[in-house]
């Protein structure tokens, strides 16, 4: 997820100092993938990159860097030195960043609340260290590397193709685009919340519909929040491939709801909360209206993963949240990861 990119940006601008400590590469097993990212001040850690003792000799390297503006580049085996046992070497990323907000994360904050896909694009050196911000047709940031038009056509490459978080030796490209995980969830009630809040957590993208008014409190960032006198017609504002959970006060409302995604016939998922006898007089139902029964069947009821029959909101959420992923998970191909083998770490 992208929420760094705000906590930095707060932070810088209230003066406050910070490191950026990045994943930036990987061999072997690794707790997590290049790409992924902390922040670490005097006061907090914003984020994670494993734990365990890389997260904690991560954590001493960026303490000490506050007071500097050096970016550097280390290396870290997760052996038994280490006393982790992934097998694996990382090179870890820090990134000072002193009073005031550099206009790269300035550029990159606005593009990102405008939801327009960028690459970060770094320059990994301790002699010509750099960074700038590209876009499908515009380049912000620092202006020495604006002028490299091998790295800005590299970049704009990554960004067509949808690739993954890059790392070409010195340079490290990583994309800023929105999730294409989109979500709909139907009532706000003490079920209805309890999802958004385990799906917010996630790196996606959420609509939350309530016909009640003054339902909602407190959205997480990733959450639209719409009140709506018929929520049915809000399922046509949702993209292709989404995902959708009905959840409503109202079972009437519930068909209403259930019958148009099905009628579009592109959910990737259409879950809704009830017993079985529930789903079997909707689906009695939607037959008497003529509608086919591999469309029916489409229609997941009861909700979440097998093996968990809590009926508590939070653990409803939890196995919900679980199914979603399950789901997604079987037609995502795995990634592999673009890091050379050859990359050889900066050391001060």
């Amino acid at each position: 997820m992208n929420e760094w990119i705000d906590e930095l940006a707060d932070l810088a601008a209230a003066s406050e100092r910070a490191v950026l400590v990045t994943v930036a590469g990987t061999r072997g097993s690794a707790p997590r993938k290049i790409g992924a990212k902390m922040i670490v001040t005097t006061t907090q850690t914003i984020g994670t990159i494993g734990g365990g003792q890389l997260e904690y000799q991560s954590m001493r390297v960026a303490v000490g860097m506050l007071d500097n503006q050096e970016m550097a580049l280390r290396s870290f085996p997760l052996g038994s030195s280490m006393g982790q046992s992934c097998g694996g070497t990382i090179e870890v990323l820090f990134e000072p960043i002193g009073d005031g907000i550099p206009s790269w994360l300035r550029d990159l904050s606005a593009l990102h609340g405008q939801r327009e896909p960028a690459i970060i694009t770094t320059r990994i050196s301790q002699t010509d260290p750099s960074k700038i911000v590209v876009t499908a047709d515009k380049v912000f940031g620092d202006d020495v590397l604006r002028t490299k038009s091998a790295m800005i056509a590299r970049a704009r490459q990554i960004l067509s193709g949808s690739s993954p978080t890059t790392r070409d030796v010195q340079e490290f490209y990583e994309p800023i685009v929105a999730s294409d995980l989109n979500i709909a969830v139907f009532g706000a009630g003490h079920v209805g919340s309890a999802v958004v809040d385990a799906l917010s957590s996630l790196d996606c993208n959420i609509r939350w519909i309530e016909s009640r008014r003054k339902m909602f409190r407190g959205e997480p960032t990733n959450v639209r929040t719409i009140e709506a006198t018929d929520p049915a017609l809000e399922v046509g504002a949702m993209p292709p491939d989404s995902f959708y959970l009905v959840m409503t006060h109202s079972h009437t409302m519930d068909f209403n709801i259930c019958d148009r995604i099905l009628r579009r016939r592109d959910a990737r998922y259409c879950g809704l909360i009830g017993s079985t006898s529930k789903r079997q007089r909707f689906e009695k139902r939607y037959q008497q209206q003529g509608m086919s029964q591999p469309v029916i069947d489409q229609l997941i009821c009861p909700i979440g993963v097998d093996g968990i029959s809590g009926k508590k909101p939070a653990e409803i959420a939890v196995a919900a949240a679980a199914e979603i992923l399950r789901v997604r998970e079987r037609t995502v191909a795995p990634i592999e990861e673009d890091c050379p083998d050859k990359v050889q770490p900066l050391r001060r």
